[in-house]
């Protein structure tokens, strides 16, 4: 039986008030999670500690965090509700990506891959 695997991307933001340590941790819960519920990980992206556009829970900043993954549609609901849940969840959203952003993550990879080669030649 083969699974119509999608390409998702989810960016999420976390309280400002863990340390390090307790952030890594929950992003590597949230990577675990997506793994368990029959996804794989193709890319995480931290973007670090932001101001955020208007306040949340009383919070002016968060750690935005920026995940790309693949996985069949049916997990999608199971991370929601994992995210809502989390006390450490600020805000998240899920995009199911079509074959144009798909495309233009792609090239956007390959652009980045080839910058940091130029980058490291010149060094």
């Amino acid at each position: 039986m083969t699974m119509n695997l999608k390409m998702y991307e989810l960016t999420y933001i976390l309280t400002s008030v863990l340390t390090s340590e307790q952030t890594a941790e929950v992003v590597t819960r949230i990577n675990e999670l997506i793994e368990g519920a029959g996804g794989t990980i193709v890319e995480v992206d931290e973007w670090g500690i932001r101001k955020l556009a208007y306040p949340i829970e009383k919070k002016r900043n968060g750690y935005y965090v920026n995940l790309y993954f693949e996985g069949p549609g049916t997990m999608i609901s199971r991370v929601e509700r994992a995210l809502t849940i989390d006390d450490n969840v600020l805000r998240s959203l899920i995009l199911a990506m079509d074959k144009s952003m798909v495309a233009h993550y792609h090239a956007g990879k390959s652009n980045r891959q080839t910058a940091i080669v130029t980058e490291t030649e010149e060094k």
